[in-house]
């Protein structure tokens, strides 16, 4: 399964179809017709299912049908025993731009709570078969959240994440202020969600893994040894022992 999830990451190059084999796409085997995204099996054995975000004008936005359909998809291939791994992606632009802000403006509380919105959403990080993000552009807002969703996420050089939902007044509403701590860690995190300020791919794959638990803890133990050159650890330490509340001078 490791072999096939690498060798789907080839089959993203663009296939030169015509536009009537990308309006055939629209249709899965299933016969399910899908007005958002587009659907099919891709590899010399066709085991490798392949969805496309396809709301080009909206940079792929992901409004709640297209979201239902990524979830019907979904549906479809991991009941299908020819297919090993998915793909989800999105065009050279967007992978997705975010949620659909215009959709959701005039929500109310009432609304979003009683209804459980954007739970449905968690489907792909439940299916049972590795999920692929293939990113390139936008992967902002929901579109992070998405990938983040997924097994494995390929991105391209373009590829720009983030979290900007405090610039609307929100804050992230489907997994992104775990994951993305998962992904990146704490601090980058925060810097992320609480600025709304950008990484690309190359800042992402290093936050994610340019420390091992090895290197990780020797960095901590010089950051430690570090606190011994200040006057607030001597004083720190000198008042636990006598006792008494430290008076420290921020130095």
């Amino acid at each position: 399964m490791a072999f096939l999830c690498r060798r789907a990451a080839s089959l993203l190059k663009p296939s030169g179809a015509a536009p009537a084999l990308l309006s055939a796409a629209r249709l899965y085997s299933s016969g399910a017709q899908y007005e958002y995204i587009l659907v099919e099996k891709r590899g010399e054995k066709k085991d490798v299912g392949f969805i496309q975000l396809n709301r080009p004008k909206a940079l792929n936005a992901l409004c709640d049908g297209l979201m239902k359909e990524v979830g019907e998809a979904l549906n479809a291939f991991e009941a299908d025993g020819d297919v090993g791994a998915i793909v989800i992606t999105g065009s050279d632009r967007a992978f997705a731009a975010g949620a659909d802000i215009k959709e959701m403006q005039n929500r109310t509380f009432q609304e979003c709570y009683s209804g459980n919105f954007l739970a449905h959403w968690d489907r792909v990080s439940t299916v049972k078969k590795p999920v692929i993000a293939a990113v390139n552009g936008f992967a902002l807002g929901g579109g992070c959240e998405l990938a983040m969703m997924c097994d494995i996420i390929y991105a391209g050089e373009k590829a720009q994440f983030g979290q900007p939902e405090i610039l609307l007044g929100t804050i992230p509403g489907s997994g992104g202020t775990q994951r993305l701590t998962r992904a990146v860690g704490k601090s980058l995190t925060m810097e992320m969600v609480l600025t709304g300020n950008r990484i690309d791919a190359q800042e992402a794959k290093q936050s994610a893994f340019e420390l091992s638990l090895t290197e990780g803890n020797r960095l901590e133990k010089r950051l430690f040894h570090s606190t011994f050159a200040t006057d607030d650890r001597k004083e720190g330490m000198t008042a636990f022992v006598e006792k008494r509340k430290a008076s420290f001078q921020d130095k």
